[in-house]
């Protein structure tokens, strides 16, 4: 019996999507496309495989003198064009660009030659070089330069996108932005963009303490302690065990980028610190996620060794090939990446490291607070007045829980390209538009909203289920758009019978084991960050290492008896070592069971990679094969490797028939069955048993 799933997108096997990529994909390349000391685009084509990159480090063959220090504001921006590169200088800082390449080759602050890293032999390692330079501004108050490259049919792998990227410069600003337009023409073939990124390569020698958070930061090992014989790779190449790395107080400790990950809500800015005489910060702000792929929760890279820092525009990190981005043959297309900042701060005083940190999160709320910016020259990116708003109030109706609608509190609202419930988690295509409803009585507000037409999406945290707005939401120029009072009846059929855990989108609930202490990360140590150590994989047959535990409901404690992640057990030894299935079984009584009524059990899960789960009903011995159900294939997040407590939501639903149930204790057993690899599986998010509807009455109705 197959059981009844809501889920945020169409499902499509991964074997079906290597079929479909094996037979569409005949060749594959790499192509360069720098635009400064950064990476920016992977694009997956339908007839070839391409990668690009925006802004990626080269080395700096001219150099020039470092600016001395001027008073931020004192003078105006100054635009030098040469021959091969292109020079932008506000006073407070100077940017070189190759020419008509569109690479960051410098940049020079605070007296430092180059905050980024430079070195002779050093060679470009992607990206894609455009091929045409324009000055689309340049006075005493803001600089803007284009560097553009288009698509040409008659050039093997070209690109079928034109690229314009752009960095601007203002009078007095600590720092510069970055931004891109892509477009596709209705005339060029089909292309699939599975990754577009800025990302600098900075200095090795001058940055070496890094923060992405208040929580997570502290003194970085370096790039070469990666490398063997200091680092041996583990279970896959972007985590690494180091052995001996050049300062001793990392050793034993692994390294992998994926631990420092944040959720687009939460990434607003990280960066690195270099030391020495005059401390500096080189921080990415990102003031707006309207123009990041699968909205608030979509989890992505930051920084990491290297030093490196990261803007993630889109990406298949935790959500898999649901989230790329799919033009179609003939279909017009475009889409602005950005502006970002790049911030840079200094103490002459030689202060604390956490006085840069502190200063750059306050100007990373200064520059939320400026959007949309006004500067960028190019017409695609809409100022306020283009802008609309829209406004309501979402409020939960659920009579098992209460006899009055229930206001939203905290809910994600938010504004996605039309589609399905929860779509909005895999959507790249478009722009999004998210805000928090208000605690006490569940209104919203979305101001800044391109015009267009969207639908609205929500789901509010310790409710299980997704909210869209029925009708599509037509945002115009200058408009604002009251949709009055919104309910939303989250998924249920009768009563709750028990839970598990809170459905939050999150596994942090559950229980999340200790490090094996070869392995441990000292940064990962408190309880909200435990789920990044490395290989929590295998510490569930370390703590289970013959049978499954049983959770019995009322006795048990999900926070401290429910692995977080239904993963596989190592079985065997030597060349006969293999990963066999797992299975979790709840233990439950029922004082009454209704024979003829229809139970329901729903199992919300946080995250999933190529699993594939199986249900039994009191293990479906008193009716065959009745009591058994089965989910298809599902997940391409990876989120248990790359050290996450969510990636994409899934929901299943499992009606149970009433006579497989008995008075008495009953088991429920879920087992994730495909077992090639030990990273198959799925993290929890929440279950529930619910009775039948007519097993329940309202009790401010009873006499």
């Amino acid at each position: 019996m197959a059981a009844r799933r809501k889920l945020p997108h169409v499902y499509r096997s991964h074997a079906a999507v290597r079929k479909l990529v094996e037979s569409a994909v005949p060749a594959s390349c790499s192509i360069s496309m720098p635009m400064a000391a950064v990476q920016i685009l992977q694009i997956a084509a339908v007839t070839s495989s391409l990668v690009l990159l925006l802004l990626q480090p080269v080395a700096a063959t001219m150099v020039p003198p470092a600016p001395a220090p001027r008073a931020r504001g004192s003078v105006g921006v100054t635009l030098h064009v040469q021959r091969h590169q292109v020079l932008v200088d506000n006073g407070v800082v100077q940017v070189s660009v190759s020419k008509p390449q569109g690479q960051i080759t410098g940049v020079r602050y605070a007296g430092e030659r180059n905050l980024l890293h430079f070195g002779e032999g050093d060679e470009n390692s992607g990206g894609l070089d455009s091929t045409e330079f324009r000055v689309v501004s340049s006075s005493e108050e803001q600089v803007e330069l284009s560097f553009r490259s288009t698509y040409d049919p008659s050039r093997f792998n070209s690109v079928r996108l034109t690229v314009d990227k752009r960095l601007v410069m203002l009078r007095g600003s600590s720092g510069f932005y970055c931004y891109a337009i892509l477009e596709h023409a209705d005339n060029w073939p089909a292309l699939n963009i599975t990754e577009t990124r800025l990302a600098f390569k900075l200095n090795t020698a001058r940055f070496n303490y890094m923060a992405v958070s208040d929580g997570i930061q502290r003194y970085m090992p370096r790039a070469a302690d990666r490398d063997p014989p200091r680092g041996k790779q583990l279970a896959y190449k972007e985590a690494v065990l180091l052995l001996n790395p050049l300062e001793p107080q990392f050793r034993g400790e692994v390294d992998d980028k994926y631990q420092y990950s944040l959720d687009n809500k939460d990434n607003k800015v990280h960066g690195w610190i270099g030391g020495g005489p005059v401390p500096v910060g080189f921080w990415v702000i990102t003031p707006s996620n309207e123009f990041k792929s699968g909205g608030p929760l979509k989890r992505e890279l930051t920084s990491h060794v290297g030093p490196t820092s990261l803007t993630m525009f889109l990406g298949t990190h935790y959500v898999g090939n649901d989230i790329v981005a799919k033009i179609d043959d003939g279909e017009h297309w475009k889409k602005v990446m950005g502006p970002v900042f790049i911030y840079l701060n200094s103490n002459p005083s030689r202060g604390s490291f956490q006085a840069l940190w502190e200063d750059a999160k306050a100007q990373a709320e200064a520059e939320a607070r400026k959007w949309p910016y006004t500067f960028p020259e190019s017409p695609d990116f809409h100022k306020a007045a283009e802008r609309g708003s829209v406004t309501g109030r979402l409020l939960v109706r659920d009579k098992y829980v209460s006899g009055v609608d229930m206001p939203a509190r905290l809910a994600y609202v938010g504004l996605a390209a039309p589609g399905a419930p929860g779509s909005w988690a895999t959507e790249s295509k478009g722009y999004q538009f998210w805000t928090r409803a208000s605690a006490t009585c569940g209104s919203f507000a979305i101001g800044n909203v391109l015009a267009g037409e969207y639908n609205l999406y929500a789901w509010v945290p310790g409710i299980l289920g997704d909210y869209m707005y029925a009708a599509s939401v037509t945002v115009s120029a200058g408009g604002a758009v009251s949709l009055g009072d919104l309910v939303f009846e989250p998924p249920r059929s009768g009563p709750t019978l028990w839970e598990m855990g809170v459905p939050d989108r999150s596994a942090a609930e559950f229980f999340i084991p200790d490090p094996n202490p070869m392995y441990l990360s000292k940064l990962f140590l408190t309880r909200d960050n435990k789920y990044r150590q490395y290989g929590l994989w295998d510490r569930y047959a370390d703590l289970y290492p013959r049978a499954d535990p049983v959770f019995t409901v009322g006795v048990s404690n999900y926070s401290n008896d429910w692995f977080f992640a239904h993963v596989t057990r190592k079985v065997g030894g030597g060349v006969g070592l293999t990963n066999a299935p797992t299975t979790r079984r709840i233990r439950f009584n029922l004082g009454r069971v209704v024979a003829d009524g229809t139970y329901t059990l729903r199992v919300a899960l946080a995250a999933a990679q190529m699993s594939r789960l199986q249900v039994q009903v009191n293990e479906a011995t008193r009716k065959g094969s009745e009591g058994v159900f089965n989910t298809p294939e599902f997940g391409d997040g990876n989120a248990i490797a790359r050290h996450g407590d969510h990636g994409t939501w899934w929901s299943f639903e499992f009606p149970i028939k009433g006579y497989l149930l008995m008075e008495g204790e009953n088991t429920i057993s879920i087992t994730q069955v495909r077992a090639f690899s030990e990273f198959f599986g799925v993290m929890y998010d929440y279950i529930r048993l619910e009775g039948p509807p007519g097993s329940w009455r309202d009790p401010t109705t009873l006499l």
